[in-house]
Parts: C-alpha cells; structure tokens; sequence
C-alpha cells in the first residue's frame, strides 16, 4: 500500500493536491489556527497543508505511513518536522500539540478509536482535533464518473475503495466508496464522540476540483493504472464526464465534511 502511494506522490501532488485547499481554510479557521499555534498534520501526503501551516506562522509537524509523501512532503514544508508513521502510533511526546489534523486520513486507520485516542494523547490542554474528508456521494461529481468506470470494469460495490487524499489500498483516489460512517451526516461527530471529544464545530466545504483537458482528467480519475487499463478505461471517463465540460475543460463539484473537537474540561 505504501510503496504505491511513494510511487504516486508526484502525481498526486500534481493532479489533487491543490483540491483540497477549500478544506484546509475551513480547518484552519474552525480550530483557530493561528501564528504559534503547534499543528500537526495526521496523513500529511504530499505536504500541501503543511506548507500553508507554515506559511501561516504555525508550528507544523507531518506523519504519514508512505516514505516517498514523506520526501515530497519534505520539499514541500522543509521547517516542519515530518515523520514516517501511522496514526495510531504517533512519535511525539503527551501534550505536544495545540491542535491535530486529519484530512482523508482518519478513514484508512486500522483502528479509528485507536487513532483518535493517540490524537488526544499529544493535545495539550485545551486543544482540538480537527479532521476533514468526502461528504457523501451525492455531493460529489466525482462519484458519478467514479460510478460508470466501476460499472464498465465490472466492480461491485464490496470491490470498491474509497475517495481520498490518505493512503488506500489501490494507491487510487479516484474509487468510489459507498457511503460509509465519517462520510454521511453527522458521521464525523458521532466517532468524535464515541472517543470521549466534545464536537465544537461542523459544517460541508466545496471543494471543487478542475481538469484542464481529457487527458488530465483520465489520468486523476484513474490515478495509479496501469498503461493499459488507461486506454480501455478512458472512453468511459470521457464519456461520463461530458456532463461536467465547461470552457476551458472540466469542472466536478464536490464536497467535503469536517468536525473540530475538544477534549471534556
């Protein structure tokens, strides 16, 4: 899994990272981030969110389990302190942090109680843990493309991963995943809850993602294929595209979910 997702940084930086931006504004001012304010980045990736961090004065740290979004994460940020890891054994000491992030990460946890639980253990007092991914399908064109290349591969629903910024199994952000719990209304919150958080905020962000030509768009939607599932796959990216053209190239409307959280007093 994680040597699929080193081999893909590059890529992935290139094609999605940049998506994602709405969400880490929302994080940012929903958990009060400010210039000092000792952040770290659970599922860092390539490091996107980890420069903006930096750029807004915080103190940034990153953990990721693939060693090749580690390095780039590295270019990316090269103050902040950035470990290869999981998320349920994080590498840094009780109280550590003013705030915690997850962004399409928190899903791919072994163990999500596990992790939130290691999340609570380096806050320091009066800190938060503020975590985004994928609203549910219907708010994501993204889904609708993703629905039409399962269908014409011949995947079943069970055969099918998830959306993500994080590391899945397929080294793929493009796969669609049936809604599950952190997806759907009030998932988020409820998992924060089961861990013993107290939820302070939540909301949806737009997140809309843009191909500036067909062959930018079939290579983000089938992220990680090989040459030639590329070309057998690609008329029906295409095709279930067609929807979403627009002057200039393509435009899919999604959407994230995020929560911020804070321990009892």
């Amino acid at each position: 899994m994680d040597d699929g997702w080193s081999a893909l940084a590059a890529q992935w930086s290139e094609l999605w990272a940049a998506s994602a931006a709405p969400a880490h504004e929302a994080l940012i001012g929903a958990s009060e981030i400010r210039t000092g304010s000792r952040v770290l980045d659970v599922g860092c990736g390539s490091g996107e969110f980890l420069r903006t961090l930096g750029e807004r004065g915080a103190v940034a740290a990153g953990i990721d389990p693939a060693p090749g979004m580690v390095a780039r994460a590295r270019t990316l940020a090269p103050l902040a302190d950035i470990k290869i890891g999981e998320a349920e054994r994080l590498p840094w000491p009780d109280a550590t942090f003013d705030v915690v992030t997850a962004i399409n990460a928190l899903q791919f946890a072994d163990d999500t109680i596990n992790a939130l639980t290691e999340f609570a253990r380096v806050l320091a007092p009066g800190g938060c843990v503020a975590i985004a991914n994928w609203a549910e399908g219907a708010r994501n064109d993204l889904d609708v493309i993703e629905a039409a290349v399962a269908a014409g591969d011949g995947a079943s629903d069970d055969d099918l991963v998830g959306d993500g910024d994080a590391d899945d199994g397929d080294a793929d952000d493009g796969d669609l995943l049936s809604d599950g719990d952190l997806r759907s209304a009030g998932g988020l919150e409820a998992v924060l809850g089961e861990a013993g958080f107290e939820v302070v905020a939540a909301g949806i962000v737009a997140v809309p993602w843009f191909a500036a030509d067909d062959d930018t768009l079939v290579r983000a939607v089938l992220l990680g294929e090989d040459p030639s599932a590329l070309r057998e796959l690609a008329p029906i990216v295409l095709e279930a595209a067609r929807g979403f053209r627009e002057r200039g190239g393509y435009r899919l409307n999604n959407s994230y979910r995020y929560a911020v959280a804070k321990l009892p007093s």
